[in-house]
């Protein structure tokens, strides 16, 4: 009888894993790069947010994950601490790292930088949207719905990004 459950067990952690990837991969971009980068200019009200650029989005947001985990936990083991928050466009952020941590850190930014643009994006764009998308309950399900469906794309045997 248990071995009947299993499979469901099985499908119901591996959900719980991808919302919880979901969840923390848009709480780093927020982290890693604030609302507003130096030389943006103030919209009154910003462009709606296209399906193309909600799938590149979703495309960034999954690519910058692994380099992140990567690096904070490379900082954090340098460290022997918490890492602190870290703002991509904000260079005083990184003056509580020593030498190499800063390093890394800012490697992963300028590397965050290329898989937004590899995407379509502009960093610029890319920032507006977080802000528009953590403002709406739709976009942020749309969001939701393409990281699945990239996630899932991904995990069958045979299929390309």
């Amino acid at each position: 009888m248990l071995k009947l459950h299993y499979p469901l067990l099985k499908q119901r952690n591996a959900r719980m894993l991808r919302q919880s990837l979901i969840v923390s991969s848009l709480t780093a971009v927020t982290i890693f790069f604030s609302t507003f980068t130096p030389g943006t200019k103030a919209y009154a009200q910003n462009p709606p947010i296209s399906a193309t650029e909600i799938v590149n989005y979703a495309k960034s947001v999954l690519g910058m994950e692994v380099p992140r985990q990567e690096a904070l936990v490379t900082i954090k083991q340098m460290i022997n601490g918490d890492v602190p928050k870290i703002v991509c466009n904000d260079p005083n952020s990184f003056n509580a790292l020593p030498g190499r941590a800063k390093n890394i850190a800012i490697d992963y930014c300028n590397r965050s930088q290329k898989i937004v643009e590899s995407n379509g994006l502009s960093i610029d764009r890319f920032n507006e949207m977080t802000v528009q998308i953590q403002k709406s309950e739709g976009l942020q399900q749309q969001l939701y719905n393409e990281l699945i469906k990239i996630q899932q794309q991904q995990q069958q045997p045979g299929t390309n990004k």
